[in-house]
């Protein structure tokens, strides 16, 4: 037995390391003393965090990963599911499917920008935050990698990167059907086949997953769901090994979303008789705080859509002194979302405008097209390099509509506003962006000892961005008018690695980050200031961060237990956060001055028995606002957008059933998600979630099929998956269930 007295008398700058420490040593040796005896090992995981195939254990990064087998017994089907599974990671999920707020120890996404992040597909730098959230299937890993990557990755990597890597063809003919049905009137369906074309040669894959699902929340105006998805995916790869020095990879994706578009309640507005319709602004839907669930009350449905196409080719040719890759991609983006406007409810515009409800529309047109070159070195040499340059060029249109609510619905509103007589526009804001990006980097490993290894990578981003106003614009701002602004950062990143025995790596790193400014739309600005915020300009400063950290991992017990092991400390410079306020309906990005951001983790896997494994997971972030200009006020704050806390602990157990050559499958996944504010105000915070997830069925000993029913958010906890200050409310679903049939080939 043994006690860690972790008092919190002790300042921040002596607990940490000292928690960390006893942890890192009298837990693992506890232990290991008391583990049985037997080769139970736990299968080794391989990483690409740093680039190059190596175990998880061994990489000197914080990395949650999951292989394809862990993929599917844990039921991950999308980002949220992995999320859910990461500590000192969360995600909010409030809105259409192509916006999200990404949490990496403490580094937070902003809605109408980018992730904290670099989220790389298949080895493809995805180039913006809409793209983060699809469905996952067919997929051979998945890499949460933590801490300041943009040395490695390039922009937005300032939290870390996202790897994922489909599964990929090859010479044996295989494949699999699933399909399944569930809560919310959901079904289906999804398959994969694979194999050679030419033998030894040329090596395809096709997959594709289609989901329709009527919704989980209920509309009490509508008296129907208000939440409706319905997503297909169709995913091909071709692999053409044409010499054994060349190899060329070429994928295309093509995505097709309907689903919900805004997904807000306002929780300040007084009602009629009915409870459902509008009729002023009060306290009748209850407190204004981010506990407060709203039932929906639109009348106008809520509605989104987003069609995503990509195609990348990557080319790896092996010369005697290295290895040329080649990344070539390209992508286009069209999103799309109507719903009722502020306050949400049952009222349709007064015939003065200005009054209760309207309609509001946004609609996004991205392309994009990048290249990146990488030489690298052999990695079987004590000192190993690789160089590189990465380019990227990208186009946004974006329009923000309000209309009259005519109660005839909602017009679909892009390029033009609507003059009537059908929600006629009220405001029109819309804007072309032009921008490039560019990128030089290297990095150099070097092998001083068989148990030493020092690392050291540079890189220099560079985006130069430009703004154009649509000359059609009303509302605010000047039409026609123009910005233009250039970003750059140069990023190093400094790695420790020293590995005491087989079982053992102790690391440390340091590194900086680099997340690039952009635009809010042209005269949200004014408006702000004329309703009294203060803090607000249409152009958005770049986000830079330094981050130090020290990491531990360890495996005891004959390889049975695991344990990793981190603390980081990291200053963010103009952390960029997001607003929005409703009597102008208006999204703003601002940032905040200076931001620290002080936390650990830890993560235990355990194998207790055959086919019995025990996890758990704590992730903490001590967040403060050191410097905020606008309001100096709120210094000494939290951040927004940061759960303190979070918890994972689990269970999996799969034990031979003595029926047709089968085994019965249990799983248990509880998250606790701390306390979290959603301002720099701290105005409200939303409580802790205590979050139940099970998983029951059974499978063929042989892997060939398995039928699984899930239960997720068991106990059926009723909370807001996101809430934005002033009182806009976003209701999660409670209890959500489903049963899915797999058969393989």
């Amino acid at each position: 037995m043994f006690v860690i007295p972790c008092s919190h008398r002790l300042p921040r700058t002596f607990l940490y390391p000292a928690c960390f420490a006893l942890l890192a040593g009298a837990l693992p040796t506890a232990l290991a003393q008391a583990a049985p005896e037997g080769v139970l090992e736990l299968e080794e995981i391989l990483v690409t965090a740093r680039r190059r195939d190596e175990t998880a254990q061994a990489s000197p990064v914080a990395v949650t990963a999951f292989n394809a087998q862990m993929l599917e017994q844990a039921g991950i089907e999308r980002v949220e599911d992995f999320i859910q599974l990461t500590p000192n990671v969360t995600l909010a999920t409030s809105q259409g499917i192509g916006t999200s707020f990404l949490s990496i120890r403490g580094q937070t996404q902003v809605r109408n920008g980018e992730a904290p992040v670099a989220v790389l597909v298949d080895g493809v730098l995805q180039f913006s935050g809409i793209q983060l959230r699809q469905e996952m299937f067919d997929v051979e890993s998945i890499e949460v990698v933590k801490g300041p990557q943009g040395a490695i990755y390039g922009r937005n990597a300032t939290g870390g990167a996202i790897i994922i890597n489909t599964k990929k063809p090859g010479n044996e003919s295989e494949g699999y059907v699933e399909a399944g049905f569930g809560d919310g009137d959901e079904y289906s369906v999804e398959a994969s086949v694979s194999g050679a074309l030419l033998p030894d040669r040329l090596y395809g894959r096709l997959s594709g997953k289609y989901i329709d699902r009527d919704g989980y929340l209920q509309n009490i105006a509508r008296n129907q769901e208000d939440d409706p998805f319905e997503d297909t995916t169709v995913r091909g790869r071709l692999i053409w090994e044409a010499s054994e020095d060349l190899t060329i990879d070429f994928r295309a994706n093509a995505q097709q979303h309907k689903g919900r578009g805004i997904g807000f309640q306002y929780q300040a507005v007084d009602l009629a008789e009915d409870g459902i319709t509008a009729i002023g602004f009060g306290t009748d839907t209850g407190p204004v705080d981010a506990n407060n669930v709203q039932p929906i009350r639109s009348n106008n449905p809520d509605l989104g859509e987003r069609d995503m196409y990509d195609v990348a080719i990557k080319i790896d040719y092996e010369t005697a002194i290295g290895t040329l890759v080649a990344t070539t991609s390209y992508t286009d983006i069209e999103e799309w979302a109507d719903s009722d406007q502020f306050p949400y409810t049952n009222a349709r515009s007064p015939a003065a405008l200005g009054g209760l409800d309207g309609t509001q529309t946004g609609f996004f047109d991205l392309q994009a097209v990048s290249q990146e070159l990488r030489f690298s070195s052999p990695g079987d040499q004590p000192v190993r390099w690789e160089i590189g340059a990465y380019y990227l060029d990208w186009e946004r249109f974006i329009s923000l509509s309000t209309g009259v609510d005519t109660g005839d619905g909602i017009l679909r509103v892009e390029r033009r506003p609507i003059t009537g007589p059908v929600n006629p526009s009220t405001s029109f804001l819309a804007d072309d962006n032009d921008n490039t990006a560019w990128a030089v980097f290297g990095q150099l490993n070097w092998d001083i000892s068989d148990q030493l290894e020092a690392s050291a990578a540079l890189r220099y981003d560079e985006e130069e961005r430009e703004q154009t106003v649509s000359p059609l614009q009303f509302g605010a701002g000047e039409p026609g008018a123009r910005n233009s602004a250039t970003y750059d950062k140069l990023q190093p990143k400094l790695t420790l690695r020293y590995l005491p025995s087989d079982n053992i790596t102790w690391y440390g790193t340091y590194g900086e980050g680099f997340r690039s400014g952009q635009f809010n739309q042209n005269g949200i600005s004014v408006r702000a200031q004329e309703a009294g915020i203060t803090g607000v300009s249409d152009v958005v400063d770049q986000e830079e961060s330094q981050s130090f950290e020290v990491g531990f991992k360890g495996q005891f017990a004959d390889n049975r237990l695991r344990l990793n092991a981190a603390v980081f400390d990291t200053d963010i410079e103009g952390q960029q956060f997001f607003s929005f306020i409703g009597a102008i309906s208006a999204q703003i990005l601002t940032t905040i001055d200076d931001v620290s951001l002080r936390g650990a983790e830890v993560d235990v896997m355990y194998r207790a028995a055959e086919g019995l494994d025990l996890y758990a997971a704590f992730g903490f972030t001590d967040s403060e606002i050191e410097t905020y200009v606008p309001n100096p006020a709120v210094e000494g704050n939290d951040a927004p957008y940061i759960a303190e806390q979070t918890w994972n602990i689990g269970a999996q157990y799969i034990v031979p059933w003595n029926v047709a050559d089968t085994s019965l499958f249990t799983r248990l996944d509880f998250e606790r998600r701390g306390e979290q504010f959603w301002d720099v105000e701290n105005s409200s915070a939303r409580d802790a979630l205590n979050l139940l997830n099970l998983r029951l069925g059974v499978e063929d000993n042989q892997g060939r099929w398995s039928l699984i029913a899930s239960v997720d958010n068991a106990t059926d906890e009723e909370y807001n998956s996101e809430w934005v200050a002033g009182g806009f409310a976003a209701a999660a679903p409670g209890r959500i269930w489903d049963v899915k049939f797999r058969y393989n080939f």
